[in-house]
């Protein structure tokens, strides 16, 4: 943590931050956001908020979380606060990312099972992120994640019920993980044994946790973008069949063979709410078979209604292959009912789009952003506006001008 980024990581972040502005600036004009504008008058609390809301935010596989609206908040708010440039903001969210991947890819599947791993090692991100940016020393900087730890905590159960509740996990690990730095610059001190030791976070939440790895090149650049409005664990599925429907084969009834954890968040063939569907292959499949390209707008209540016949047509089953090489790689097959004189109706897919393996390009996180500021209600030109600050930008004033225009 206490290297330095060099320009590279630097022009990485500027990815992942124009990715975390897309999401906000798509999730304006949900249920949550509305609440946010009502009990939150600082606008960097509401777009907290909001990044996770269209379940398209930035995800690390083997750690099986989402950094980036746990990270930019925190080190927004801490940049604000310190009236520093571009760079440290970036330095800062460079090890945010660093810190809350490297915590969370030493969860076990218990863990995972029963938390979110977004909450539960988001604190650690939003402190790393804003200690850096507040130049705290090593001993501060170990309180702050000390603290994370004592405090952490995110239950599945919101999983469940037709709740805000997640969207609110990692608004609350950002600014818990802005105000553990802040007090820690002040001498408030933490238990630095508070993973490993007695009574500690791996004896509470989980049973067999990693080895931490941390390696020359920083974390950051293992985070896969997400296209399509939906659970990552959709996007192999969703993923093969746009190949098939390429190819003229997306042909129902339709099979997915996937990893076994794909099925346990996303088996949904009756889904009611649109979070429901966001966590549905079967709902998924039935957006690319007609027509659609898995945008906000495709999970709908409406779209719920609408694709329920071509949804009954999908079956979704686990298959060994992708398991085994779970959380490294999400993987998955789609099977499509072949036609007479066809053949050759199947995708194998071992990555999904957006992963390290298949790279986002400035193509692919273009066009997010110009859908997302549209769905938003957002003028096209915001669109530019957000992409030249954050990917070509010095001023941090002007990216929090920015998301105050947005959601004033």
């Amino acid at each position: 943590m206490a290297r330095s980024p060099n320009e590279s990581d630097r022009a990485r972040a500027r990815l992942h931050l124009l990715d975390w502005l897309a999401c906000v600036a798509g999730a304006r004009q949900a249920p949550v956001a509305a609440v946010a504008r009502m009990a939150e008058p600082d606008m960097l609390t509401r777009a907290a908020l909001l990044g996770n809301v269209l379940e398209m935010d930035d995800v690390h596989r083997a750690a099986l979380l989402h950094p980036g609206p746990v990270i930019w908040p925190a080190a927004l708010s801490a940049a604000r606060q310190e009236k520093c440039g571009m760079d440290a903001l970036l330095d800062g969210a460079v090890r945010g990312y660093e810190a809350m991947i490297a915590v969370g890819a030493t969860f076990d599947a218990y863990h995972y099972a029963h938390f979110h791993p977004t909450s539960t090692a988001g604190g650690f991100g939003g402190a790393a992120a804003a200690a850096s940016i507040f130049a705290l020393d090593e001993a501060a900087t170990g309180w702050a994640l000390g603290n994370a730890a004592s405090v952490t905590g995110g239950l599945w159960r919101m999983r469940h019920e037709d709740v805000m509740t997640k969207a609110m996990h990692a608004a609350r690990a950002a600014l818990e993980g802005l105000w553990l730095s802040r007090l820690a610059r002040q001498g408030f001190t933490g238990p630095v044994a508070a993973l490993e030791g007695e009574q500690g976070l791996y004896a509470a939440m989980v049973r067999e946790p990693r080895p931490m790895v941390l390696d020359e090149a920083w974390l950051i650049h293992a985070v896969s973008f997400k296209p399509w409005a939906a659970c990552r664990h959709a996007h192999p599925a969703i993923d093969g069949a746009i190949e098939l429907r390429a190819a003229g084969k997306l042909n129902l009834p339709v099979t997915v063979e996937t990893y076994a954890d794909a099925l346990k968040f996303c088996d949904r063939p009756h889904p009611v709410t649109e979070l429901d569907a966001k966590f549905s292959i079967q709902h998924a499949i039935a957006v690319i078979a007609d027509g659609r390209n898995a945008t906000p707008e495709d999970f709908t209540p409406e779209a719920i209604t609408t694709l329920a016949e071509k949804r009954a047509q999908v079956s979704v089953r686990e298959a060994a292959e992708f398991t085994s090489a779970y959380p490294q790689h999400f993987g998955a097959r789609v099977i499509a009912t072949p036609l007479p004189g066809q053949g050759g109706e199947q995708v194998v897919l071992t990555d999904a789009r957006g992963d390290p393996e298949r790279p986002a390009g400035p193509d692919m996180l273009g066009a997010k952003l110009d859908s997302l500021v549209r769905w938003g209600g957002l003028k096209p030109v915001e669109a530019d506006r957000a992409a030249e600050i954050a990917l070509n930008g010095t001023s941090v004033g002007a990216l929090l001008a920015l998301i105050e225009d947005w959601l004033a």
